[in-house]
């Protein structure tokens, strides 16, 4: 075991800087939000489960900047569909330890593990936002037969495509990533602390919780099993809420360090691809990953499934569970 990974083993057990969870996301179940295999090289893997124990598998990557609390948005739609969902918390994200120089290209390994531990030898995998990559990273490395289905959902486009269409915000604060890591850490870290402690102040929660009220009177049918456990505005608020600040638990490096990853090369050619039929769904609106980036991926991707939605980033979401039903219950 490295140094680098010692270190982050012992910041996982004695000291999660932003995390809050024993009383953020107490509604889901111990023994199953909280779970983490030690992989081959000693750094620990965090996942979370879902739904039905014994049912269809999918492994499912949360978006940027996020962690494995993101299943909590199902409700008991997993359950009562008999799937079994399986997040994992990529590397310096929530319990997973840091990895230090990790490329996209390193996660297929640590899904590979993952799933033996669970004794699963075929699945799902379904990227959404930035786990888009990684799900297409494991349709590139990964057996085919161990694949049932690859998706990508509102995925993180290609730079390789051309960046003509990406914001000047987004792109100054992926060269910031790039090219001056600890600076911006430097800067994130006090920032987020600053931002949760406003968050979590009395008239703050109670703007949200009306907020939350409001969107609930306005949400799509396809939302409705979300919520079917009546949930109340603060509940869905600790939830939503702990879903993020997870992603910082440790401290900000991971949240830098796949801002630069999924701002470069995902370092593999995406016509080199031979995994058939992965299947995309994605919004013609959407600004953060401009619709154009992603034609040019399903271009090069061999027999894509490409399904182009009237949403953007956020609402492209609505789309979820017909996705899923869509790449669990399609033959290949």
């Amino acid at each position: 075991m490295s140094p680098e990974t010692r270190r982050g083993s012992k910041e996982l057990l004695k000291f999660r800087l932003f995390s809050n969870s024993t009383s953020s996301v107490d509604v889901l179940e111990e023994t199953r939000r909280d779970q983490t295999v030690t992989l081959s090289d000693g750094r620990v893997l965090g996942y979370a489960e879902y739904g039905a124990q014994d049912g269809i598998p999918l492994l499912y990557f949360h978006g940027y900047p996020s962690s494995r609390f993101e299943g909590w948005s199902f409700g008991d739609w997993p359950r009562r569909n008999r799937l079994r969902l399986i997040v994992p918390d990529r590397p310096g994200f929530g319990l997973s330890s840091y990895q230090p120089n990790r490329s996209i290209l390193d996660w297929p390994a640590d899904v590979r593990q993952l799933v033996s531990h669970l004794g699963l030898s075929r699945f799902a995998v379904l990227g959404c936002s930035g786990g888009g990559p990684y799900a297409v990273a494991c349709a590139y490395l990964l057996p085919a037969d161990m694949l049932s289905g690859v998706g990508v959902l509102a995925g993180a486009p290609p730079w390789v495509a051309g960046t003509g269409d990406v914001t000047l915000t987004r792109k100054v604060l992926s060269r910031a990533a790039i090219n001056c890591p600890r600076a911006l850490e430097a800067v994130l870290d006090p920032l987020f602390y600053s931002l949760r402690w406003i968050i979590e102040t009395g008239p703050v929660t109670r703007r949200l919780d009306g907020w939350i009220e409001s969107m609930q009177l306005k949400k799509p049918t396809e939302l409705e099993n979300v919520n079917e456990d009546h949930l109340t505005a603060e509940d869905i608020r600790k939830r939503l809420l702990s879903t993020y600040f997870e992603a910082f638990a440790q401290n900000s490096r991971a949240v830098v360090q796949e801002a630069g990853l999924l701002s470069q090369d995902w370092g593999f050619p995406l016509n080199k691809v031979a995994y058939s039929g992965i299947r995309i769904w994605h919004g013609r609106n959407d600004t953060s990953a401009p619709i154009a980036m992603i034609r040019y991926m399903a271009d090069q991707l061999p027999q894509p499934v490409f399904h182009e939605l009237d949403a953007n980033h956020n609402t492209t979401g609505h789309y979820l569970e017909r996705a899923i039903n869509e790449l669990i219950n399609t033959p290949t």
